[in-house]
C-alpha cells in the first residue's frame, strides 16, 4: 500500500492531489450547477480540455519530441508513425489527439456535468467531508479497485468480435502506442470508459470523488500507454509507468485485459509477463477457443 510503487504512491496520490485542487479552484459551486447554463458547462469542458493537454502533453513533449530518454526503457526502437494511411491525417499522433479531444473530453465533461448537477441538485445521495470523513476516506481509497474491474469487464466486452470491429479496433491501430494513445478511442468506447463513474449515483459521494474517478480514467492512461516502462525524472530516480503490462496487450491482443493494480488476468488465465511460456499459454487458449467455434480443426 505504501510502497514505490505502490497503491497510493506515486499516481493514485498525484491523480487525488490533482481532483481536490480542480474541486478547491477550478469547479464552480453546487449552487452554481443546480441550473444547466452554458458559461459553467463551458468551463468545465475547456479545464478538462486544458488539464489533459497539459498532462498528456508533458509525457509526450519529454518523451517524444525531446526525447529525453532516447530509447531507454523504451519497449521498442519504434516512434510513432507517420505518413501512415492507418491514421487520421497520415500521422498517429494527430489522429490520436483529434480523438482525444474530439470525442473523450466532450464525453468525460458530459459525464460530469451530469453528475454534478445532479448532486447540485441532491437528486442522488451526496456527502460533505464533515459529515462523513471516514466515508469520504475510504471511498477515496476504492475508486481505483473499483475502476479496475470495471476497466477489466468493459474491455473484455469490446474485444468480442462485433465489438471489437466496429469500435474497438480503432483504439488498438496503436499497436505502438504513445502518451496519445491512451484515449484514441471510438466515442461508444469512451461513452462505456467514463459510465464507471455512474456509480456515484448509487453510492454517497462528494463530487471530489466524482472529479478524482473522472481524473483518474482521463489522466491514467497517458503513463500506461507511454511507451516506456520508467520515467528518468533524475540521476538516481526513475518512477514505473506500469505500461510494459498494457504495451503486452497492445502486442499480442488476447491479453492482460485489465491493468496491473489487481492481478484479476492472473485469474482468469489471460495474463501475459512477455515470457515464452506466457505467449505459448495464451496461444494454447486462443486455439482452444478457436476449435470450439470451429474456426479450426
Amino acid at each position: 500500500i505504501f510502497g514505490w510503487p505502490g497503491y497510493l504512491l506515486p499516481w493514485n496520490t498525484l491523480f487525488a492531489g490533482i481532483s481536490i485542487l480542480t474541486w478547491a479552484f477550478l469547479t464552480p459551486s453546487l449552487a452554481t450547477m443546480q441550473t444547466f447554463e452554458a458559461w459553467w458547462i463551458a468551463a468545465i469542458l475547456a479545464r478538462n480540455a486544458v488539464m489533459l493537454f497539459l498532462f498528456v502533453g508533458a509525457f509526450h513533449f519529454a518523451l517524444y519530441i525531446r526525447k529525453r530518454q532516447g530509447t531507454r526503457y523504451k519497449h521498442t526502437n519504434r516512434w510513432q508513425a507517420r505518413d501512415n494511411p492507418v491514421f487520421l491525417f497520415r500521422n498517429q499522433v494527430l489522429d490520436n489527439m483529434f480523438w482525444t479531444f474530439v470525442s473523450a473530453v466532450p464525453v468525460w465533461t458530459a459525464f460530469e456535468v451530469v453528475t454534478l448537477w445532479l448532486m447540485a441538485n441532491q437528486y442522488i445521495p451526496t456527502i460533505t467531508f464533515e459529515s462523513n470523513p471516514v466515508w469520504f476516506v475510504v471511498l477515496m481509497l476504492l475508486i481505483p479497485l473499483f475502476r479496475e474491474v470495471h476497466f477489466y469487464l468493459v474491455h473484455r466486452l469490446i474485444h468480442w468480435a462485433p465489438l471489437y470491429r466496429w469500435v474497438h479496433s480503432l483504439h488498438h491501430k496503436n499497436s505502438n502506442p504513445g502518451p496519445w494513445s491512451g484515449l484514441a478511442m471510438h466515442p461508444v468506447e469512451h461513452i462505456l470508459y467514463f459510465s464507471g463513474v455512474l456509480i456515484h449515483w448509487i453510492l454517497p459521494s462528494h463530487p471530489i470523488h466524482v472529479i478524482f474517478h473522472l481524473q483518474h480514467l482521463a489522466f491514467a492512461p497517458a503513463p500506461g500507454h507511454s511507451g516506456f516502462a520508467e520515467l528518468e525524472i533524475k540521476d538516481g530516480f526513475n518512477v514505473k509507468t506500469g505500461d510494459y503490462f498494457h504495451y503486452l496487450h497492445h502486442k499480442h491482443f488476447e491479453c492482460n485485459y485489465g491493468n496491473d493494480l489487481m492481478p484479476i488476468d492472473a485469474w482468469v488465465g489471460t495474463f501475459h509477463d512477455g515470457s515464452k511460456e506466457a505467449e505459448d499459454r495464451i496461444n494454447e487458449r486462443f486455439m482452444e477457443r478457436a476449435k470450439r467455434m470451429g474456426k479450426v480443426k
